[in-house]
Parts: C-alpha cells; sequence; structure tokens
C-alpha cells in the first residue's frame, strides 16, 4: 500500500522521478510507488542522470506493473501525462493528470526542465497531503 502512487506506462521516466523526488520531499511522513501499463526493463538513462545531478541515485531495477490492487490501495493516484488512464485497470482510487512531457530521448537540459516542474508539483502534493492530513 502507498498513499501516492504515480503512473505512466513504462515506468521508466517520469513516474520514477515523481516517485524519488516525493520520497525525498515527503521523507517517512507518506509512502509512494511509481508503476507502469507496460513496465520497462530499466529507467531512462537521461532520467537517471537528470535525478543523479540533484543528488538521488535511481537504482536500474525494472519497472513495476500498475495492478488493481496497487491503484485501490493508493489514496492518491497520478497519471503522468501518457494516457495511461485508458489502459490503466479499474480502480476506485480517483486520479488526476499531470500532463507532463516525456523525457524519454530528450536532450538533457529539456529533462532537467520536466525533472524541475515534477518537483514543484511533487512539493504542491506533499503541501496539500499535509493540509488534508490536519483536518
Amino acid at each position: 500500500m502507498a498513499d501516492v502512487v504515480f503512473a505512466c506506462v513504462h515506468n521508466a521516466g517520469r513516474s520514477r522521478m515523481a516517485e524519488a523526488l516525493f520520497a525525498r520531499e515527503a521523507g517517512d511522513r507518506y509512502t509512494v510507488a511509481s508503476a507502469g501499463t507496460e513496465p520497462a526493463e530499466r529507467p531512462h538513462p537521461e532520467v537517471v542522470a537528470a535525478l543523479a545531478e540533484v543528488g538521488i541515485e535511481l537504482p536500474p531495477e525494472p519497472g513495476r506493473l500498475l495492478t488493481p490492487e496497487l491503484a485501490d490501495s493508493s489514496r492518491r493516484l497520478v497519471s503522468m501525462g501518457c494516457n495511461v488512464e485508458e489502459a490503466c485497470p479499474a480502480t476506485t482510487t480517483p486520479m488526476e493528470d499531470w500532463a507532463l512531457a516525456d523525457p524519454k530521448g530528450q536532450p538533457i537540459e529539456r529533462v532537467r526542465e520536466i525533472r524541475d516542474e515534477i518537483a514543484a508539483r511533487v512539493r504542491d502534493l506533499v503541501i496539500e497531503l499535509d493540509r488534508e492530513r490536519v483536518r
């Protein structure tokens, strides 16, 4: 079970960045996972490089499959803007879409921009979750 699940098709780019950035931002206050509808063998190298620049080591492990159980067990399910909703397992968890560009094959400058946009959205999400916790 995870409080937040980030989902994309291959779980190799946006969702992996979001998971890593969320884990750093939230610390031990919330649990996080990422997954894909068609998981890749490893994260995109440009994503690994962009995260390394901000001190996050992304292990080269294969992507995780987005299962109905993982989706249903989360409080928040966030799509990265890759039409995951159409391939997503049926879930009772509301899904929000961040509509982010795909970093795969992009120059490192563009991947940094995507990383920074994800980081900003992650910060906002953690603040929102903190506010909900106080209520």
